[in-house]
């Protein structure tokens, strides 16, 4: 009889068990916008330096550089010339003769203007970025 009592013990801590596992599973965990920053601090360079989208490019950098600074760069500097984030593109002239770092910017000046968060801007860019590469590296 000990061993049939013993079972009725055990089976309100497996379901618990069971419960707290499935709904950690179910749940998306959202960062904190703050936790995405890659640390770049210099300064962006003045876009009245540039014209056309690289200005507007520059210019998003001076607007919203936590935003820049959460977002990875798809050309893929990080790798090749240790930068920290988007941001970073824009502390020199980097930026300036790349499309994809040009088009990031200026994605994310627009989703901001529409009310986007970081973590909404990130996302879609990470979207959108990361067929472009996979797309640019099945063609060579």
């Amino acid at each position: 009889m000990s061993s049939m009592y013993g079972r009725f013990l055990y089976a309100p801590v497996l379901l618990l068990i069971a419960v707290l596992a499935l709904s950690s599973c179910s749940k998306t965990e959202v960062k904190d916008p703050a936790s995405l920053r890659g640390g770049e601090t210099r300064e962006t360079l003045s876009p009245m330096n540039f014209t056309g989208e690289a200005a507007a490019a520059y210019q998003a950098a001076k607007e919203i550089p936590e935003v820049l600074d959460s977002l990875y760069c798809y050309c893929d500097c990080e790798k090749h010339f240790n930068h920290k984030s988007l941001l970073t593109c824009y502390v020199d002239e980097h930026a300036l003769n790349c499309d994809i770092c040009i088009e990031e910017a200026l994605m994310a000046k627009e989703l901001h203007g529409k009310g986007a968060d970081v973590v909404s801007i990130r996302k879609a860019v990470d979207e959108k970025f990361s067929r472009i590469r996979e797309q640019r590296q099945h063609q060579h």
